[in-house]
């Protein structure tokens, strides 16, 4: 009886021990390395990063500036994302930035309900990103997170960092959950679900960077309840978006940039008697593009001053925009206005803000807490803008009647057209343009040296 008491506890020691052993090694082999460097933000050492959005590279500009300005200081850079369009020159020719691509999921097909569709995009998000930021990549003092998109992101970036010792800093753009419900509903369970994901895993940042102080407060109060350290990083316009310094610049840059269709505009365009208006969508409902189109239907119906207006960028409505642009364009309610669209190199782009007259932004904030880069490189190109106003943060950017005009409806946009665009207009847009040129002084350098190089230790 002795001999069968021992066997038993001896069997029921050896068994977790056994089972022990094999998760030690299970763990041991395929745990991911960890980083063994200078602690993050000491300033000792040469500084590493991860720079991560879950969207198109060529698109992302902030964290693509993020990138730049860490390679600047001699710090060496994983940028993560999509390659779906050429990313910005600089990083492309950068010895300091190596760009990891992920590949892109597969487009839902139009039979399965977007609810069904969804878990299968995330569980391919979660293969590659993780893949990629444990194992792929060597451990990294910092990983640098957009957010949003918010899943699966936070989740796998805070779980890798406590696996790798590695330090997490969020950069707040906007909350994923508000976006969801623009889209889906307020009401609909995915957006509870991503509101709960976000608040939760938002906390585990070690460190939070937010495009505005709105937001900053917001982020500190329920339900978010962050308390970790936390900075407000406006954006900033990069070297690229500048104004144009003569008139040969200006003439080079219609005939490079307007499309071919346009082209025999240009020298009314260098004349002033047409006036170009740009604005850039992603033609999406967050930005109603619709509000452009019925002020230009009302400043057609009134004002005797012809405008171009080219719309820049790419998304899932523009077809529908194009249709309607036909329509009215067919019952002749566009006379003396052009409407362009075109999706342009950043190069091109930038040098297109810099001959506009004026800049039109449609950007709707979903948490009214954001703010539009497009306007930050508006001004930076000394682009006065036309924005729609009515949340919040606007005012952190935009200033009434300083560096330009805000409206809430289609009409108030066409009154804004019809006055500044005229001849009775010039001295208010001359003095927008000054406003806009001050605004676009101060540079992403600038901005980023001062609280998020500190912050690395990469300025002292």
């Amino acid at each position: 009886m002795d001999a069968i008491v021992a066997f038993t506890y001896a069997l029921l020691f050896f068994i977790p021990a056994v089972l022990g052993l094999i998760v030690w090694a299970a763990y041991s082999t395929l745990a991911p390395s960890r980083y063994t460097g200078p602690p993050a933000g000491s300033g000792k050492g040469q500084v590493s990063a991860h720079v991560l959005v879950l969207g198109d590279i060529g698109r992302s500009p902030r964290m693509t500036y993020h990138a730049l300005s860490i390679s600047k200081h001699g710090g060496k850079v994983n940028l993560i994302g999509y390659l779906e369009s050429s990313p910005h020159p600089d990083v492309l020719n950068n010895p300091n930035i190596t760009i990891s691509p992920i590949p892109a999921p597969p487009a839902r097909p139009s039979f399965l309900p977007f609810i069904l569709f969804a878990p299968v995009k995330v569980i391919y998000q979660v293969y590659h990103v993780t893949w990629l930021l444990a194992y792929g990549l060597p451990a990294a003092q910092w990983v640098l997170v957009q957010n949003p998109p918010s899943i699966p992101t936070l989740a796998v970036a805070s779980l890798v960092c406590r696996l790798r010792r590695s330090r997490l800093m969020i950069d707040w753009h906007n909350y994923g959950w508000t976006i969801l419900a623009g889209t889906r509903g307020a009401n609909h369970p995915l957006v509870h679900v991503s509101k709960l994901y976000e608040c939760l895993f938002g906390r585990l940042g070690d460190f939070h960077l937010t495009v505005t102080h709105a937001m900053a407060r917001q982020l500190r109060s329920p339900p978010y309840k962050i308390t970790r350290e936390m900075l407000a990083v406006h954006d900033r316009p990069a070297a690229i978006f500048r104004p144009l310094s003569s008139s040969t610049s200006r003439t080079e840059v219609l005939a490079r940039v307007i499309p071919e269709s346009e082209q025999a505009l240009i020298p009314s365009l260098l004349e002033g008697t047409t006036r170009l208006i740009v604005s850039s969508t992603s033609w999406t409902p967050d930005e109603d593009f619709s509000i452009l189109l019925d002020a230009l239907t009302r400043y057609a119906a009134s004002a005797t001053t012809p405008i171009l207006a080219i719309i820049t960028g790419k998304g899932p409505q523009k077809q529908m925009y194009l249709d309607r642009i036909a329509e009215l364009r067919a019952a002749g309610r566009l006379p003396n206005v052009r409407i362009a669209t075109a999706f342009l190199p950043f190069s091109d782009y930038a040098a297109l803000l810099a001959c506009a007259d004026l800049g039109v932004c449609l950007h709707m904030s979903s948490s009214g807490v954001d703010l539009p880069m497009k306007v930050v490189d508006m001004f930076g190109a000394g682009l006065p803008v036309a924005a729609y106003s009515a949340y919040e943060s606007f005012g952190e950017l935009v200033r009434e009647g300083e560096n330009g005009r805000g409206f809430e409806t289609a009409g108030e946009l066409a009154v804004i057209l019809e006055r500044l665009l005229s001849i009775e207009g010039a001295d208010e847009l001359s003095r927008l343009r000054k406003g806009a040129v001050k605004e676009g002084s101060r540079r992403w350098d600038e901005e980023w040296d001062a609280k998020v190089g500190v912050i690395m230790g990469l300025v002292s």
